[in-house]
This record gives C-alpha cells, sequence and structure tokens, in this order.
C-alpha cells in the first residue's frame, strides 16, 4: 500500500514539475538586407484548375544591409496563382549582384489572404539562398523569413522584401 499511495503523491506532483520548467528559447530574426524589387505589369496566364494563373516580370531594383549591397538583376519572375477565395501563392525566382559583382540566386514562396476590397498587408514568405562559396557563403546556410509589402518607389511598381535569418 505505501508504494501504492508514494506513486499516487508521484502522479499528484508531476504538473507541477513541468509548468515549472521553462520552454526552450524561441527563435530571433536578425535582420540582414532589404531589397526594393521592380516590377512590370503582371502578365495574365488564364484561368486553370487551380487558380487564376499570372506572372510579374521583375525587371529591376536594389539591395542592401549591413554587410551586402547591390542591384536587383533584371529578368526574373513572380509566378503568382490566385484562388476565388481572394488567397494568393507566389513562386519568385531571380538574381542579385553584389557590388563587388557577386551574384546569387533567390527562390522565395508565400501564401497569403486578402479580404475582398482591402489594401495589401505585409505577407510573409520564405526564401532560399544560392550563393557561391566564399565572401557570401553565409547566404546558403540557415532559416530564412522575409516580410514583403508595397513598394516605395514613385515611378515604378515595386515591393520591398526585408530578409532576416533565424538564429
Amino acid at each position: 500500500m505505501p508504494v501504492l499511495k508514494i506513486a499516487a503523491l508521484a502522479l499528484s506532483l508531476a504538473p507541477v514539475a513541468v509548468a515549472a520548467q521553462s520552454a526552450p528559447p524561441a527563435p530571433q530574426l536578425e535582420f540582414m538586407f532589404e531589397a526594393e524589387v521592380l516590377l512590370a505589369a503582371r502578365v495574365e496566364v488564364g484561368g486553370t484548375a487551380f487558380g487564376q494563373r499570372g506572372y510579374i516580370p521583375i525587371i529591376g531594383g536594389t539591395f542592401s544591409g549591413p554587410a551586402i549591397k547591390g542591384k536587383v538583376v533584371p529578368g526574373g519572375w513572380d509566378w503568382q496563382l490566385q484562388t476565388s477565395a481572394g488567397c494568393s501563392s507566389l513562386h519568385a525566382d531571380y538574381f542579385l549582384q553584389t557590388d563587388d559583382g557577386v551574384m546569387f540566386n533567390v527562390v522565395n514562396h508565400g501564401q497569403f489572404c486578402l479580404e475582398k476590397g482591402q489594401p495589401f498587408t505585409p505577407a510573409f514568405t520564405q526564401p532560399r539562398f544560392e550563393a557561391p562559396m566564399g565572401r557570401y557563403g553565409w547566404l546558403n546556410h540557415g532559416a530564412w523569413i522575409s516580410r514583403l509589402e508595397g513598394g516605395k518607389d514613385p515611378t515604378h511598381p515595386s515591393v520591398v522584401i526585408r530578409f532576416y535569418r533565424a538564429r
């Protein structure tokens, strides 16, 4: 009987022990750089079984951050799929070139839903970089998130993308 009482006491204290343990620290985001990406007009491909397909050509821009800066190389694309419910998915694929001439690829995925008649609100996306080994090899590692919002360029349609690495 004493063994059962000890077991019951241990079980009754278990939630207190779990509550006393602190949760592991959440990842922190470190700002790495910001890009203003200039866009051409959206090209409508048409309705598909999955939604309305279109793409937006990427025609230039600039980027800068504490350890990197340069230009957005013209020629990339932002492939988009819009559903009748107002949700969109994007798949952007383009190149950035640093001021010292190094080029690297950016592939960015995201999904967001807009309320009908509401302005675009910032969306979060998941970028992946492919950079040559060397000075910018740090882009190839870690978990990344980016924040996409309307651009600031008064002469071109554009978006601003802020890139963060999780630590």
